[in-house]
């Protein structure tokens, strides 16, 4: 597949350095938003499609490039969803990782182990252009339970919380090469690449 030169929508680092590694395998030659000077729009969508979709058409707008983004959060079930939408700015502060696993073990403090399940949520868009009518979306899911207490060192957001049965630990105790194969955003991943690859053979 030939190289596509696209802008990533994020202003998240952990995402940028995860998504990138992987794209380039999928013939996507990634540039960060950051070095363009672009910061996020205001997220005021409804959903995480939403959301992307507000992300990628305004990189791919100020830019010029097609634009991919990716809008993921934490759902638990005993919060009602929560922090879903609002997972990087949980605690007040976007981005403030350490305020928000905080706010999540306070929340879930009384809730008993049984119920302390909670999903992964990633949506990735690919768009050609910023008024692109058919873009990709992607969507990948990975379940869990939230933990009492931190474990692990890799990772960002709350892996450090998030147990994964399958593999008998946290998110931020996988070493991040595999982490890349099983996770939420891994999930959206090869499902777009499976998109982009069935267009490329039409």
């Amino acid at each position: 597949m030939e190289k596509i030169k696209v802008v990533l929508a994020t202003g998240n680092a952990g995402k940028v350095k995860e998504m990138a590694d992987v794209l380039s395998e999928f013939g996507l030659d990634v540039v960060a938003q950051s070095e363009f000077g672009l910061t996020s729009p205001e997220e005021t969508g409804l959903t995480f499609v939403e959301n992307a979709l507000l992300k990628a058409r305004y990189a791919s707008q100020m830019t010029g490039l097609p634009a991919i983004a990716d809008d993921s959060g934490l759902s638990v079930e005993a919060l009602g969803g929560e922090p879903g939408l609002y997972s990087a700015r949980y605690a007040g502060v976007d981005g403030d990782d350490v305020a928000n696993r905080e706010k999540l073990l306070k929340e879930l403090d009384s809730v008993a182990e049984e119920h302390r399940t909670a999903k992964f949520v990633s949506c990735i868009v690919f768009l050609k252009h910023e008024k692109d009518p058919t873009p990709k979306i992607a969507l990948g899911e990975c379940f869990g339970t939230i933990l009492r207490e931190e474990r692990g060192n890799n990772g960002f957001g709350y892996d450090s919380l998030f147990f994964y049965p399958p593999k008998q630990c946290t998110f931020a105790e996988l070493e991040t090469v595999e982490k890349k194969k099983i996770s939420h955003r891994a999930i959206a991943l090869q499902s777009l690449k499976q998109q982009l690859e069935e267009e490329h053979k039409c």
